[in-house]
C-alpha cells in the first residue's frame, strides 16, 4: 500500500494566545509574533516534502498556511471544515482559569464535547485519506484539534501529561498498509527548534 504523509501544523500566535483565552471557533488573527513565527515555519519547512497545503477556515490558520505556501511555492490552500478548532461555546473568550473554574465537566452550553470532537477527528482521518492517498499533504490546524487526532493515533500515548503544543509546532503522521502512526512528534514551535533561545 502507497505511504500518505499528514503534517499537523498549528497556527502561529494570536494575542488569546498570550492570555491562555480559548479560541475555539472565535474568528481571531496572527499577532505580529505569529506572523512571524509563520515565516520561520515557511523557512524551516522543506518544500519537497510537501504536495499540498490544507488548512482550517479560521483566519489564524490560513494566514499561516497562505505564508507557508507561498514560500514552498505551492500554488493554493485547499479549505477543510473538519480541521477547525473545537468549539467551546460560551467559554470562548475565557482563561484556561475560568473556563475549568465555572465549568468544572469542561462543557459549557453551545461547546463541542470530547466525544464528537474524536469523532470529527476520525472522519478527518479518512477524509484525509480519501482525497489525498499516496501524498504528503500539510494541514494546518489548532491545537485541541491537533491533540485529539495524536491521542487516537498514538493510543493515548502523545501528548504527554501537561504537555502544550506551540504555535508552528508540527506534528506528522502516516499511514500505510500497517494503519496510522506518529512519525514525528515534537511539541516545540519550528521557530523553538531553528533557534532554542527563541
Amino acid at each position: 500500500m502507497t505511504k500518505t504523509v499528514v503534517g499537523l501544523l498549528r497556527h502561529g500566535q494570536t494575542d488569546w494566545n498570550i492570555d491562555f483565552r480559548l479560541q475555539g471557533v472565535t474568528d481571531i488573527p496572527l499577532n505580529e509574533t505569529g506572523l512571524r513565527q509563520a515565516e520561520v515555519a515557511a523557512d524551516v519547512l522543506d518544500a519537497g516534502d510537501w504536495d499540498f497545503i490544507v488548512s482550517s477556515p479560521l483566519t489564524r490558520a490560513m494566514q499561516t498556511a497562505e505564508i507557508v505556501a507561498a514560500k514552498l511555492e505551492i500554488e493554493e490552500v485547499a479549505i477543510e471544515q473538519l480541521l477547525l478548532e473545537r468549539s467551546f461555546g460560551d467559554a470562548e473568550g475565557m482563561t484556561h482559569e475560568q473556563w475549568k473554574q465555572d465549568f468544572p465537566d469542561g462543557l459549557p452550553p453551545g461547546g463541542e464535547s470530547l466525544e464528537v470532537l474524536r469523532a470529527r477527528a476520525i472522519l478527518l482521518l479518512d477524509r484525509l485519506l480519501e482525497v489525498y492517498r499516496g501524498t504528503r499533504v500539510l494541514t494546518v490546524s489548532h491545537g485541541a484539534l491537533i491533540r485529539k487526532l495524536l491521542k487516537i493515533v498514538s493510543a493515548g500515548e502523545l501528548p504527554l501529561l501537561g504537555q502544550r503544543l506551540g504555535n508552528t509546532s508540527l506534528t506528522i503522521l502516516a499511514h500505510d498498509q500497517s494503519g496510522w502512526r506518529v512519525e514525528e512528534y515534537d511539541p516545540r514551535s519550528l521557530s523553538d527548534r531553528l533557534d532554542p533561545k527563541g
